[in-house]
């Protein structure tokens, strides 16, 4: 076997990547999932968060708080196969079990060039890190006390322990960038004056307007937006929210923020969703620990009014019907006339999303004039975040950070430190065992009671995985980085692979279909033995099990380990001794 290793740079190695490894394709910052997963079953726990790091910079935060696109889209969870790898928890065994320092990443020499970042959320440290690395100086003004956005001031710490959050915001500041925090642009500092002192601006300031319902009695005492009603919490506040809490949103700020009120001393709260629980985005695991707490969950309302003389005593609904799917994934409403309903409440929480804060320039509004150069209406400065896309998740605002930093790591250097490559090198056939795909979901371990729970906002209800649960969990991955592929001239169509294939991922084709890269698209079977052309795996249908290899009499399969990565400066040792092992 050649140990030799090719980088490609071809069209059709990527689309063979976003077909055929649909965890790191659905992953906004392509994670390379499968190699994480098997450094962590080797007991490479430094390896392991290394690589996570490499490409999504917050393993310890993401492996606690992601949306999990990639589990979405795992092979394990395809119909007849299971449920698919936890992979989300997987990434926090890496941070936890991993008690080996990580090496300060080493930037590149210093270019002259100095970068402004406004806003210390995951987009802008993200931003920072990268540009950082590329040797620009990078100062990033926060307006709150602390750095970490959202992240530290809209999550609780029952589900983000700040240890963790400050841990690895702290690997981001050791690259040499400034942090000023308590920095309002607008009040204290004009996006003129910082221009005036940088190359560029990178505007990552969030969204921090809240949406309101707009209808009658918003302005009674007991009615909180989600945004408000977390930076309270998150900031050692704690809102007076009486015994019966409406949480009137269906994201995870709702969620946060029914949790919350628990810990707050409210005997009964309820999610009032317009949609159905089948419609919600956030994990299952999430809505899992929220009812387990106690939290109702009504559906199909819509609040019309919120009813009382000084404060909150009741909302008024209305019931809704679900209708079509939008363009956007979400259904079509309608209300049902004549169905008018009161429910008792102490307060209400309007969680119901955000908009950015609106920047101003000598001319006017900031405004952003294309959002894939993350240009704005002011010549200099560039948009990321939530700002540019208005609310999104943890992980894709991770990942506009990366691209805004860069687009403008190249417009100052005229280099482009980054790209992406398909690294292909002949491996060794799994040594995963058929067992191991019956292996079942390992669930995370949690608090269990309530009473236990809720006595400390200090206290993270999920405990994570032991090191042997999470070697338990890590079996389950298919591996699907292994390429499997049948040298059609030494194969002699005995058919002993396909006979041994426990899915129909070996094929007996007259013809093979490709897009205009070269990238296989399809294949055309045939059961007429004369017009049999070839014995072919089908690798977004195989599992990777290894039993074609075993059974041929031939030796005429390879396996081509297949991986997206990164090519550019700063590696560290860890990921180094990772590639080479």
């Amino acid at each position: 076997m050649s140990n030799k290793i090719i980088y490609s740079k071809q069209q059709e190695d990527f689309d063979y990547i976003a077909v055929n490894i649909p965890c790191q394709h659905a992953c906004p910052v392509n994670t390379n999932i499968p190699a994480y997963i098997r450094a962590l079953f080797e007991s490479h726990h430094s390896s392991s968060y290394a690589i996570n790091a490499m490409a999504n910079i917050f393993p310890g935060v993401l492996g606690r708080i992601c949306s999990r696109p990639c589990e979405d889209m795992c092979r394990h969870g395809e119909k007849e196969l299971g449920n698919p790898v936890n992979i989300c928890h997987i990434k926090r065994a890496a941070a936890d079990l991993n008690k080996t320092p990580a090496e300060p990443l080493k930037p590149l020499p210093p270019c002259g060039k100095k970068v402004a970042v406004i806003g210390a959320g995951p987009a802008g440290l993200a931003a920072a890190h990268d540009l950082a690395l590329a040797g620009i100086d990078v100062t990033v003004f926060e307006s709150f006390d602390k750095p970490g956005g959202m992240l530290r001031y809209g999550i609780p710490r029952f589900r983000l322990p700040r240890t963790i959050l400050e841990k690895e915001i702290n690997r981001i500041l050791k690259l040499g960038i400034i942090l000023k925090t308590g920095v309002h642009i607008g009040d204290t500092l004009s996006l003129t004056s910082l221009l005036e002192n940088h190359d560029c601006v990178l505007v990552a300031a969030g969204c921090y307007t809240a949406n309101q319902l707009n209808t009658d009695g918003e302005d009674l005492k007991g009615v909180f937006s989600g945004l408000d009603f977390m930076i309270d919490v998150c900031s050692g506040r704690k809102p007076a929210v009486g015994k019966r809490v409406l949480v009137a949103g269906a994201g995870f700020t709702a969620f946060d923020c029914a949790r919350s009120a628990l810990r707050l001393g409210a005997e009964e709260v309820t999610i009032c969703l317009r949609r159905t629980e089948e419609d919600l985005t956030v994990t299952a695991d999430e809505i899992f620990q929220t009812k387990l707490e106690g939290v109702k969950f009504n559906a199909l309302m819509l609040s019309r009014r919120i009813l009382g003389t000084q404060k909150v005593e009741a909302v008024e609904f209305v019931r809704t019907r679900s209708g079509v799917l939008r363009p956007d994934g979400k259904r079509e409403i309608s209300e049902i006339k004549g169905s008018e309903f009161v429910l008792p409440a102490d307060s209400l929480i309007v969680a119901t999303g955000q908009t950015p804060l609106e920047l101003t320039t000598g001319d006017g509004k900031l405004a952003v004039t294309d959002t894939a150069s993350f240009t704005t209406s002011m010549s200099g400065v560039y948009a990321t975040g939530d700002y540019l896309s208005g609310p999104s998740t943890v992980i894709e605002a991770i990942s506009m950070g990366r691209k805004a930093a860069e687009v403008i790591a190249r417009r100052l250097t005229g280099k482009k430190y980054r790209k992406k490559v398909v690294r292909m090198q002949e491996t060794q056939v799994t040594d995963r065992l058929r067992a191991w795909d019956f292996v079942p979901r390992q669930a995370m371990p949690a608090i269990q009671g309530t009473t236990a729970r809720l006595k400390s906002w200090a206290v993270e209800v999920e405990t994570g995985f032991t090191a042997q649960q999470a070697a338990e969990e890590s079996k389950r991955c298919y591996l699907c980085y292994l390429h499997y592929e049948i040298d059609i001239d030494r194969c002699i169509y005995c058919r002993y692979c396909i006979d041994v294939a426990p899915r129909d991922c070996i094929k007996l084709v007259d013809r093979i279909e490709t897009n205009e890269h070269g990238a296989v698209t399809g294949l055309h079977e045939t059961s007429v033995w004369k017009d049999v052309n070839a014995v072919v795996i089908d690798n977004a249908r195989c599992i990777r099990c290894g039993e074609c290899l075993r059974v041929c009499p031939v030796d005429c399969i390879s396996v081509t380990r297949v991986e997206l990565m990164e090519q550019g400066p700063p590696s560290d040792s860890s990921i180094a001794e990772h590639k080479n092992a």
